[in-house]
């Protein structure tokens, strides 16, 4: 890995198996049912994020475990072919990559299945401060899914911020309803980067905000995400197609989505963390970053899979113009 990266990603990684189910309802017993469209692409959080940088111009590497199964190599073949730098992924004999099966609908909505696989077994033990420290930005995905680094995060993002670093964390779902767990991983934290529902399942599991709030969903959200600001991290939420909100130092502020036929929604949460990621390495305010963020996640549903439709960063940036933004008076 080169000594100097703009963005290291500490990643869980596996193929996504993604299968457009239209309008089937599915159903066991054995039936066969024919749906729309399926095919394997390059899944994981971490690895979205990844590539989405890469395509708009920054140094990436990613550290994280796969096995020594096709699926694994597969995997990081896939990174290499977007330009990621995989000399710190490591591949563990005798264990099987995970893998995800996901079921979109028309609507944008997804169920997804995951096989852990390797995911849980990244921990701070097989990362080297030297690695931390070669990074301006380091990011952590799905912090659920990666149970073997939950230990050892909140020591590696220090480091990392002590050697001038930004760092992020995209925590993903919390499968077992687990989300108390990540408190410790807020306190060297920039930045972080949920959805909505991720957001406000933070704070109600922190005792931070209830988890309806008079006003309702947006105002939750909002609630949600200054209750966690408080903690220390600026908090980008990501809002779907009608746009992202990030409540900051310098105030709260909304960002309206585009306009965009979305053909798949796969990763478009990832391509918002790059591009937002990307906006902070630029030098950019909140705002900027944000409607950078939210541009490059519009870009990304217009095409097939996580990885099927990445912004470049002259994309990025100029759908980002197009973009309005209000502060939050709040």
């Amino acid at each position: 890995m080169a000594a100097d990266v703009d963005l290291l990603v500490l990643a869980e990684l596996n193929p996504d198996v993604l299968v457009a189910s239209g309008k089937v309802d599915v159903r066991f017993g054995q039936v066969e049912q024919l749906i729309d469209n399926a095919t394997v692409t390059l899944g994981s959080s971490g690895a979205i994020t990844a590539c989405a940088a890469a395509a708009q111009g920054l140094r990436v590497a990613v550290c994280a475990v796969i096995g020594d199964d096709p699926i694994g190599e597969w995997t990081a073949d896939q990174l290499r072919g977007h330009g990621v730098d995989v000399a710190g992924v490591i591949r563990r004999p005798g264990r099987q990559t995970g893998l995800s099966v996901v079921l979109t609908r028309a609507d944008g909505d997804r169920a997804i299945l995951t096989y852990s696989g390797t995911m849980t077994e990244l921990s701070a033990a097989d990362m080297s401060l030297d690695r931390m420290r070669s990074a301006r930005h380091v990011h952590a995905s799905s912090f659920f899914l990666q149970r073997g680094l939950q230990a050892g995060l909140p020591g590696l993002l220090r480091a990392a911020r002590e050697a001038g670093a930004t760092t992020s964390l995209d925590t993903g779902w919390a499968p077992e309803g687990e989300w108390a767990s990540a408190r410790s991983a807020l306190r060297d934290l920039d930045y972080l980067l949920p959805n909505a529902a991720e957001c406000v399942q933070l704070a109600t599991a922190l005792e931070l905000a209830p988890a309806q709030v008079d006003g309702g969903a947006a105002t939750s959200t909002l609630r949600a995400a200054q209750a966690l600001h408080r903690l220390g991290p600026a908090v980008a939420v990501k809002l779907g197609a009608v746009g992202a909100l990030a409540v900051a130092p310098d105030g709260a502020v909304r960002v309206r989505g585009r306009g965009v036929t979305p053909v798949d929604t796969t990763g478009a949460g990832d391509c918002f963390n790059a591009g937002f990621i990307a906006g902070v390495l630029d030098g950019s305010t909140t705002t900027e970053a944000l409607k950078r963020a939210v541009a490059s996640g519009s870009v990304a549903v217009t095409g097939w899979g996580g990885t099927g439709r990445l912004a470049t960063r002259a994309e990025a940036l100029d759908a980002a113009g197009q973009l309005e933004a209000e502060p939050i008076l709040r």
